[in-house]
């Protein structure tokens, strides 16, 4: 086959193989999977995929916690120029199926432990010719499944093929959505965006070609530094996939797979030591608090954890407040990244080492180059106006949404010629060219005319010693129309005034941003991967307060 230069994750991972062969693609408890291997059994799942007639471009759907078998599905997708689909293991049948149908899924590959879930729906997948079945120790089974493992054992790996920069990736994201829906992109913006910011990032030159990443893996395996890092968050979401894996994977790494189930800092913190691992991906506050409290608590006992090997931290996705960066950095002598963003493009970036911590603000980001700050008719804001804008990214941006053309003629967005991301996300534009984000407009409380965005709010009120997590929700005001309500919970089960938060809040913000009502919850609303849950925060706040919906 002539050496093309295909801007493909699957061509690139290739060359990556062919580069260091030997060297560790992925772990996951006592397994080990050297780049070779990994790729071998890649490409049989891809062979398993084309004997069951499914045609280039089929959707596959994966559907299993953090395993090596979901990385090896989505490779194997890949190889055969077939689009992988993230489904979320949390979703009930009727989310679950609408995932499974609105991707067009032909194949699904399953741990056995949801082989119930996928037997009530079964009937409504029309399109689905391949259930393939993980064993995961679980006992369940789907009739008519094929085994995973017995059919890779029995498929010849399938050989090399030519692709092309026009194939289809596709990420599933909800929430701020709706229902949820496949984010697009064809592989050469995808996979080169993503490669480029890996080689910026530590400073490697970057490839003019495919082709060039291998002798830059190479390199860097030479030298021991080819990248350990532990995706801490869901590999079904951007974060854990995009950052814990794509990344580190395209500079020869290791992904260190974390039993997700139920997030144990205690387990993530001695994985880290046992692997020594460089990097670690999680997501904001809901993952960093618990950390700083175990490390804590461990130097406390007299048995530290050893996280000397511990270089950077990445977060995305959700707020990541300064105070939990800095209980991080007291414990661990690392650079955190913090970027802004979403499925649909990233935009900024906050980074900070113990030094730079000291001058901090949360929800500050650096703007990158190629996203704008811009009112809603495109007109660019002014560094230091004090003017509110629509966060705008163009860079990767997506094709749009999989069979929505009104939410992506709403959400990707021309102005000046040029094409942007515009996921609804609010923000000022500084004097100095950072951005301070305020919030998605969705999220937007209307006060007596005045326009709050919930996580500048949230921010003040975190910032409380005694405050361990809040969400801010409007709830119906005969006055303002609306009111702003902090749901939040305690920090160690301590005692907690209401009227201390308000009067600390009101240090902080305009009288009109600081909350009237302060709700106590145990536990703040929020999906697995840490964003905000407001709907099921707003519920629990109007019950509190005994006011009809």
């Amino acid at each position: 086959m002539a050496d093309t230069a295909i801007w493909h994750m699957a061509d690139i991972w290739e060359h990556v193989s062919d580069a260091i062969p030997n060297s560790e693609a992925v772990t996951f408890e006592d397994r080990r999977l050297s780049w070779k291997d990994y790729e071998n059994q890649a490409a049989r799942v891809a062979q398993v995929f084309i004997d069951h007639n499914l045609p280039q471009g089929a959707k596959i759907s994966i559907y299993s916690y953090n395993s090596p078998e979901y990385l090896i599905a989505q490779f194997g997708a890949f190889k055969a120029r077939m689009c992988p689909i993230n489904v979320n293991y949390r979703y009930l049948e009727t989310e679950l199926a609408h995932v499974i149908n609105n991707s067009d899924s032909e194949a699904i590959v399953y741990q056995a432990g949801f082989a119930p879930r996928l037997a009530a729906i079964h009937d409504q997948l029309k399109s689905v010719k391949l259930f393939l079945e993980i064993d995961d120790g679980s006992g369940e089974h789907l009739e008519g499944a094929l085994s995973y493992f017995d059919a890779i054992q029995n498929a010849e790996p399938m050989p090399r093929i030519e692709r092309s920069d026009d194939d289809i990736y596709m990420l599933y994201t909800g929430g701020t959505t709706g229902l949820p829906k496949g984010v697009m992109y064809d592989h050469k913006t995808f996979s080169k965006s993503l490669i480029t910011k890996a080689m910026e990032l530590r400073g490697l030159p970057i490839p003019e070609k495919p082709a060039d990443v291998g002798p830059v893996v190479a390199a860097l395996a030479a030298k021991g530094l080819s990248p350990r890092c532990i995706p801490a968050c869901p590999l079904m979401h951007g974060t854990g996939m995009w950052v814990g894996v794509v990344i580190p994977h395209s500079l020869g790494g290791t992904a260190i797979l974390f039993d997700n189930k139920k997030f144990d800092p205690d387990n993530l913190l001695q994985l880290i030591e046992n692997e020594k691992a460089q990097e670690v991906v999680i997501v904001g506050d809901v993952f960093a608090k618990p950390l700083a409290k175990s490390l804590s608590a461990a130097k406390e006992s007299g048995k530290p954890y050893d996280v000397s090997s511990l270089r950077m931290v990445n977060s995305s996705g959700v707020m990541f407040s300064s105070d939990a960066k800095k209980a991080i950095l007291d414990h661990m002598d690392v650079t955190i990244f913090d970027s802004m963003g979403s499925t649909e493009g990233s935009i900024g970036v906050s980074i900070v080492n113990r030094e730079s911590i000291k001058t901090d603000k949360t929800a500050k980001f650096q703007l990158s180059a190629t996203s704008k700050v811009m009112t809603e008719d495109g007109r660019e804001i002014k560094p230091g106006s004090g003017e509110v804008g629509l966060l705008c990214n163009g860079g990767m941006v997506p094709i749009g949404y999989y069979k929505d053309e009104a939410k992506s003629a709403e959400t990707f967005r021309v102005f000046n010629g040029v094409r942007y991301s515009v996921p609804g996300d609010y923000a000022r534009l500084e004097a100095d060219g950072t951005i301070t984000l305020l919030g998605r407009g969705s999220t937007c409380i209307n006060s007596g005319g005045e326009k709050i965005y919930p996580e500048e709010v949230e921010e003040a009120v975190k910032s409380h010693p005694l405050v361990y997590d809040c969400l801010v929700v409007g709830v119906p005001d005969e006055r303002f129309g609306e009111c702003v309500t902090a749901v939040m919970s305690v920090a160690d089960q301590a005692s907690l005034d209401p009227d201390d938060v308000k009067s600390h809040v009101r240090t902080l913000l305009a009288d009109y941003k600081a909350p009237r009502h302060y709700v106590i919850t145990e536990t703040v609303p929020r999906a697995d991967n840490g964003k905000a849950d407001y709907k099921t925060a707003k519920t629990i706040a109007l019950d509190d307060l005994g006011i009809t919906k």
